[in-house]
């Protein structure tokens, strides 16, 4: 039986919209081919590229520079569009001709693009973002590689991924060098582009192939390549500000900064949940800080790196606005540990907020600091919690006044919102 593709058509324009906004959907459902196949996920009709700019391919040239820090600020749903052609989109539709130079013309050449929003798939033949998932994986994304801050404050992450299966019936033993070749042409194609948007990017080789395709639920014979970080340069050496830029920077009022202090396990902390949850703090401007009962590189239970800078015995209550203690099998440590304890007390008598993930809201309730609270956790903790005379909802996020509770890694971007609101007052 044929499958039903059913498209609409995107109203209204997309120029000034960020990407992910509810107007830039398709109201219409699509069946996609990829490895969530049968999922009523949408299409992304994406603006017509631009084929003239006002930076030279000499200019892009001379101002290409890695970039890899960045302000967390989201891309445009133009900005995205024009980078996934300039990667892979159509340019002689006749022949099915594309942007970066293919061997055979097979195109064994993906383009994933991770957003808060979800993941997307670039699809050529209609110009649009295939959704694959509703999930923001940038966390998890994060801890397959050693540049976790960038690729949390990008405003989208491209995988590169590949198939060298379509290139063995005409390349045989060398289908998986023009493969490679491929993808070389199509990040260049995506930085140079890039800097013609005023945005900076970098690329990322050094990630874990095995990590990235799970999250990421990849088909079996497809092997991601690269990531490519895109965003709005933090730091000088990017790309110039424009005069513009510069005239709203000068005038826009200083704003005090929220501190948070995230205290992990000295071991097997739980890597979505820092690093989706500092994600979530970094694009609100929340300045952070990793606390642990060790300092330096802590390996997190899926192998992301945490460098802990602070350690427990030293830190001091009074200068954070929240604390946050981040779940992981290795939470354990603090459950009975008095530092630990007398952190979360302090923070609660203070009135600063308190928050605790998976299975470190035990570390709350062993501080007496639940009892009446509406409060969740992983279900594990529950009886626990309940003991100490907290109400729990098994909610993904509760929030109670300024006490704020999570139940797992999926609730790691709500969580980290919820601590935003808090601390803006809300």
């Amino acid at each position: 039986m044929k499958r039903l593709t059913i498209f609409t058509i995107l109203v209204g324009s997309c120029a000034a919209l960020c990407f992910g906004q509810p107007a830039e959907r398709l109201a219409g459902q699509y069946r996609p081919r990829g490895p969530m196949r049968g999922s009523p996920l949408t299409i992304v009709q994406l603006a017509e590229p631009k084929l003239k700019g006002q930076v030279s391919l000499e200019e892009a040239l001379a101002r290409r520079r890695s970039v890899r820090q960045f302000t967390g600020e989201p891309l445009k749903l133009t900005e995205v569009g024009q980078l996934a052609w300039a990667g892979q989109g159509i340019t002689e539709p006749q022949r099915g001709l594309r942007t970066a130079p293919s061997a055979g013309a097979l195109y064994p050449i993906e383009l994933y693009f991770a957003t808060a929003e979800g993941l997307y798939v670039y699809r050529p033949q209609v110009h649009g973002l295939e959704q694959i998932s509703g999930q923001d994986i940038r966390g998890m994304l994060a801890a397959t590689t050693s540049m976790q801050e960038t690729i949390l404050r990008a405003g989208c992450n491209i995988i590169v991924a590949g198939s060298a299966r379509k290139l063995v019936a005409k390349f045989r033993d060398e289908a998986k060098k023009y493969m490679l070749l491929e993808a070389g042409h199509i990040a260049q194609n995506i930085q140079l582009q890039a800097v013609c948007l005023d945005l900076g990017s970098v690329t990322i080789g050094g990630l874990d192939v095995k990590e990235v395709n799970r999250i990421c639920k990849l088909p079996k014979e497809v092997e991601p390549i690269y990531i490519i970080c895109v965003g709005h340069p933090a730091v000088a050496g990017g790309t110039a500000q424009t005069t513009e830029q510069q005239r709203a920077s000068s005038e826009t009022p200083v704003v005090p900064v929220k501190k948070a202090a995230m205290i992990i396990a000295s071991e097997n902390f739980q890597d979505e949940e820092l690093f989706g949850t500092k994600g979530v703090l970094d694009s609100a401007k929340v300045e952070t800080v990793v606390a642990s009962s060790r300092i330096g590189p802590i390996k997190g239970m899926l192998g992301g790196v945490a460098e802990a800078r602070i350690p427990l015995n030293q830190l001091r209550v009074d200068d954070y606005d929240a604390i946050i203690f981040v779940g992981g099998s290795g939470a354990v440590e603090y459950f009975d540990n008095p530092v630990a304890l007398n952190i979360a007390r302090e923070a609660a008598r203070k009135r600063k907020v308190l928050a605790a993930i998976c299975i470190a809201p035990t570390i709350l309730a062993n501080a007496g600091v639940l009892t009446g609270v509406r409060a969740t956790s992983y279900l594990s903790e529950r009886e626990r919690l309940v003991s100490v005379g907290a109400v729990y909802t098994g909610a993904p996020v509760e929030k109670d006044r300024l006490i704020i509770t999570g139940t797992s890694p999926m609730a790691a971007t709500l969580f980290g919102q919820a601590i935003v609101d808090a601390l803006a007052g809300r």
